[in-house]
């Protein structure tokens, strides 16, 4: 259930009184943190917009945008209100019983007069619940790309934790070859300076090569932590901050590797860690 944090989805109607189109945008962020442009007529379901949001995202940046382009009423639209119409009629019966040479009431003056000619209302309850409707399906659009390109995140992180563990299995198999190719190195430069040492000094020396040399712990942990980033990936749920942090212990690992390490060998291999460690960082910084 991985779920990367950056995503677009874009949904759109029409109705018979307009068109209303989202747009949803997603970066990564520390927080939930959407904005909104609306039209004014809108503005009022913003809390609404917000609730839905905080109800199945957790982390991310949003941008959500409306658009809204209403329908040009028609003629066919147009409405009398007949009982203003009939007191301005009554009105102007009344004035010709006083003034007998009054020119004939002009019915494009009489529909200007206010309160005569009204638009047919549209719903706005139903134009709301459409615009609520539509975000709800971008909102649940934007979801499923986020959950695609987590599914492609998780893969990335699982190819770089499959060669860590590569890693952490060679440099255990050397490591007995490691301390005692460097322990028949210092013997072979205590003989070729035919320096005669206390074999109680020579064998200490040995010892504190072969602590020197020994990182099992080091690569115990690593194991250990690329287990646990593996186990991560299956949860549900956001799981970026846990994975930021076990990245962090994995560079520890490495770090002590590289400053424990006697060979080359060894040094190139925590430098290649670090690589890989590095990678998955910069990738886990989209993970929700």
């Amino acid at each position: 259930m991985t779920a990367s944090m950056t995503a677009f989805s874009r949904q759109e109607a029409v109705y018979d009184w307009g068109s209303i189109s989202w747009e949803v945008r997603s970066v990564n962020q520390r927080y939930l943190e959407p904005s909104f442009r609306l039209p004014e007529n809108f503005r009022e379901l913003e809390f609404a917009f917000r609730d839905v949001l905080r109800k199945r995202l957790n982390r991310g940046k949003l941008e959500c945008q409306l658009r809204f382009q209403a329908v040009d009423k028609a003629a066919t639209s147009l409405k009398i209100n007949s009982d203003n119409a009939q007191a301005l009629a009554s009105a102007i019966d009344s004035l010709g019983t006083w003034f007998k040479d009054l020119d004939p009431a002009n019915p494009l003056d009489i529909l200007k007069w206010p309160g005569i000619l009204s638009e047919e209302g549209t719903d706005f309850d139903m134009m709301k619940k459409a615009v609520v409707a539509l975000f709800n399906q971008a909102v649940e659009e934007l979801i499923q790309v986020r959950l695609r390109e987590g599914a492609e995140l998780k893969d990335i992180i699982e190819q770089r934790l499959d060669a860590i563990d590569a890693i952490v299995v060679e440099v255990q198999a050397n490591l007995p070859k490691i301390i005692a190719a460097q322990k028949q190195n210092l013997l072979d430069k205590l003989a070729a300076a035919k320096v005669e040492l206390d074999p109680m000094r020579v064998e200490a020396e040995i010892v504190m090569l072969a602590q020197k040399a020994d990182v099992a712990e080091e690569l115990d942990r690593l194991a250990t932590h690329t287990k646990e980033v593996r186990r991560q990936l299956q949860q549900k749920g956001p799981i970026g901050r846990r994975l930021d942090f076990l990245m962090q212990e994995l560079n520890r690992e490495a770090n002590t590797l590289s400053s424990k390490s006697i060979v080359v060998e060894t040094t190139q291999s925590a430098v290649e860690l670090k690589v890989l460690i590095e990678q998955m960082r910069e990738q886990i910084q989209n993970i929700e």
